[in-house]
Parts: C-alpha cells; sequence; structure tokens
C-alpha cells in the first residue's frame, strides 16, 4: 500500500481522486482495497471541511430514504398523517411540518434540517435572510431581551444570534412562522420584525421551564378547556390556570407586546415538541385573559395536535371582523373559547343576554362557576359596548399576579 499523506491542499486533493478512479475495482481488504478505503475517508474529510455540499430537496431526502427502506407512500402515513397529506407532501404542495419533521427524523433518520428545507429552495433560516438593523433593538434592549449594550445596530446580529439560539436554535425559530400569514390573526400593520422578536423571545421564556414533564398530545380537549375556565372562579385564578398547564407539559408565558405588534397571545411551539401558550396582557383585564388564555389553547387542541399549523398569533381585536374570519381556524378556536367559558345552551337560556344588569352578570357566573368579568366579558363583546359592565372586568387584576 502506498504511502498515504493528510489532503491539505487542492493539489492533494486533485491527486487522492485520480488515485481512487485508479483503485475503484481493487479487491475489498487487499493492500489496493485498504488504500481504497482509506483515500476515500481522507478525501471525504477535505470536502467536509473545504466545499460543504448543500442539503437535498426535503422531498428527494424522503423519496431516498423511501427507496432504501422499501417504504411506500402508505407506510409514511403514521408520521405525516393521513394518505392525503403525504400524497401533498410527495408532490410538494404542502410544506412539512416540526411535527412531521421530528417523526420522520426519528423514525426514518432523516436529518431534520433538510426536512425543514424549502423544496426545491435554498435554506432560509432566520439568520440568512434577516436585515438586522430593522428590528425593535431598542425596545428589545429595553425590556431585557437583549442586553443594553453601546452600539446596538452595529452588534445587531450578534445580539439577535444570542436571542435565536436561546429560543431555539435557526430551525425552531423558523419554524414559529413558517406558514406564514396563513395562520396569523393579525393587524395589516404588523411589523414583522417586532413579531418575529416577540415570538422568540417567548420561546426563550418558556424553553428553562418544565423540561421534566411531557405534553401528550391530545390532552387538550374542550373538557380540559372547561377545567381551565373554572379556575377563573378563584382570585389566584391566573396563577392557577399556569400551574394546571405547567403539569401537562405547557409552558404560560407572559412576554409584554413590542410597539407594532398588536398582540394578544399567541401558540408556538418549542423544539422538543412542547406547546406554549404566550399573553402580551396588553389589555390588563380577567375577561380578556381568560378568553385569549382558553382560544390560543383550542388552537393547540384542535390545530397544532393535528399537524394543522405551527404557531399561532392572534390581535383579538380583529375577532368578528372580515380581517380576522378569514382563517376558519380563527373561528374553530374562537368557538371553543366560548363554550368553554359559558355553554351555548346556557347562555341562551340565560337573562343577561337581554338585561344585562348586575345581579343577572352574577348569576349566572355563579351557576358555571366562572368569574363574572368572564360574563360581562361577553355581554360587552356581543353588544359592542365596552363601557358596559366595566366593574366586573377585573381591570388591573391579571399582570400583578406575574410580577
Amino acid at each position: 500500500m502506498a504511502d498515504i499523506q493528510p489532503i491539505r491542499t487542492e493539489t492533494d486533493y486533485q491527486a487522492a481522486l485520480a488515485r481512487i478512479d485508479e483503485l475503484m475495482e481493487a479487491e475489498p481488504g487487499s493492500p489496493d482495497g485498504r488504500e481504497l478505503d482509506l483515500l476515500a475517508d481522507l478525501v471525504e474529510l477535505y470536502e467536509s471541511r473545504n466545499e460543504p455540499m448543500d442539503y437535498p430537496d426535503p422531498v428527494a431526502a424522503i423519496e431516498f430514504r423511501m427507496e432504501q427502506a422499501g417504504l411506500q407512500p402508505r407506510d409514511l402515513i403514521p408520521f405525516i398523517g393521513s394518505r392525503g397529506k403525504v400524497s401533498e407532501i410527495l408532490s410538494g404542495k404542502r410544506p412539512i411540518t416540526m411535527p412531521m419533521a421530528r417523526a420522520l427524523h426519528e423514525h426514518l433518520g432523516i436529518p431534520a434540517d433538510v426536512l425543514l428545507r424549502r423544496p426545491g429552495g435554498t435554506t432560509d433560516d432566520a439568520r440568512s435572510t434577516a436585515e438586522w438593523k430593522r428590528f425593535p433593538l431598542r425596545a428589545m434592549a429595553e425590556r431585557g431581551w437583549i442586553p443594553k449594550v453601546p452600539h446596538l445596530e452595529a452588534r445587531a446580529e450578534e445580539l439577535i444570534g444570542e436571542l435565536i439560539e436561546r429560543a431555539g436554535g435557526a430551525t425552531v425559530a423558523d419554524a414559529v412562522l413558517y406558514r406564514k400569514a396563513d395562520n396569523l390573526r393579525a393587524n395589516a400593520k404588523t411589523d414583522p420584525y417586532a413579531l418575529k422578536a416577540w415570538c422568540w423571545q417567548a420561546l426563550a421564556a418558556a424553553a428553562p421551564s418544565g423540561r421534566d414533564q411531557d405534553y401528550r398530545p391530545g390532552a387538550v380537549t374542550p373538557d380540559f378547556l372547561r377545567q381551565v375556565a373554572r379556575l377563573s372562579w378563584s382570585e389566584e385564578g391566573p396563577q392557577r390556570a399556569r400551574e394546571l398547564l405547567s403539569g401537562n407539559g405547557i409552558p404560560l408565558v407572559i412576554v409584554e407586546h413590542l410597539p407594532r405588534t398588536y398582540l394578544d397571545g399567541a401558540a408556538l411551539r418549542l423544539g422538543d415538541g412542547r406547546p406554549v401558550i404566550a399573553l402580551t396582557l396588553r389589555y390588563d383585564r380577567l375577561d380578556n385573559f381568560w378568553f385569549c388564555l382558553l382560544h390560543e389553547l383550542a388552537h393547540v387542541g384542535r390545530h397544532m395536535d393535528n399537524d394543522d399549523g405551527q404557531a399561532f398569533v392572534d390581535d383579538l381585536t380583529l375577532r368578528g371582523t372580515d380581517t380576522g374570519a378569514q382563517d376558519p381556524r380563527e373561528a374553530q378556536a374562537d368557538q371553543w373559547a366560548e363554550e368553554a367559558l359559558i355553554p351555548s345552551d346556557a347562555w341562551e337560556r340565560s337573562a343577561v343576554r337581554e338585561r344585562p344588569t348586575p345581579m343577572a352578570v352574577l348569576s349566572l357566573a355563579q351557576a358555571l362557576h366562572v368569574h363574572p368579568a368572564v360574563v360581562a366579558g361577553r355581554v360587552r363583546y356581543e353588544r359592542r359596548n365596552y363601557r358596559l359592565l366595566s366593574q366586573f372586568v377585573g381591570t388591573g387584576e391579571v399582570r400583578r399576579q406575574f410580577r
């Protein structure tokens, strides 16, 4: 076997490739065969350091693994969700969601970074496409999301990069808004850079909590929402709700809204699969807190558990408007939240609908074992009269519980 030297230069590399061509017919285990194996290892090492190859198309990667393992499209149903979804994934008509990527990675061994690339495209991660100076750096520093240092703009890429890592890395950060505006009940004036920063901070705040408690998909049901709604009866209801969610592997975090985000809450997902409920409390009222909390939980149980969305962000002032009604999933989440707080049959029978007196509010709240703010909030929303029953909505009663 020839005296083999490390490959350090392009000349060494080309010489090794030429020698490999000469040895391709060598018998395995022979001196020439062992030289071929060693040269191949050295070439692979050199290429990994000097000529990193691009990732394959995610669909091509799936098809290659299917061919290797002798799999048919129907064999992907346990990982992707249904025959229709499998067909759409393999045809490139549907993006691969984070839960799909996790399942395909775990069971078929396909790298997650490959799976989360856009078919036929190049890597489009949070760091490669950002215009760093467009992030609201000063507001972020004032809130403690990034260090308050001199020359923020000059260090924007470094500081935002650190935030992305705390959020779970580029793959998780990208997945937050992977499906663009399809899953946003967002104001048209929203600043996308402020929105991304807020979502990443929410994930970063949630990541350290509850790591010892797994989330069980399917746990968030209408009955679970009703259980959460009944906690509103307690003066410490918001804190007790956070404890209940934490015990089920769902972090609840409060993240102050940024200018031009117009946010009330969001349902996000951490890299380990746990859903996150993030609220801004921009309207520090009990009625707003309970509806927003249950709305985001409904997204988890009704949509995210079914691979129907990676993240949902919500401006609840758009509820009931043409803008807010465009995505049917928002109406579905509204329906789950409303039903959990005040069942439709109880609402239809209650005198509070026609005569919203203080006594009627208290009577229905007591019958349902929910806070009067819940009933008052429903009346105010349906009548579009936000001066009505303001003594019941618990202004200033939420944020103090999370300090």
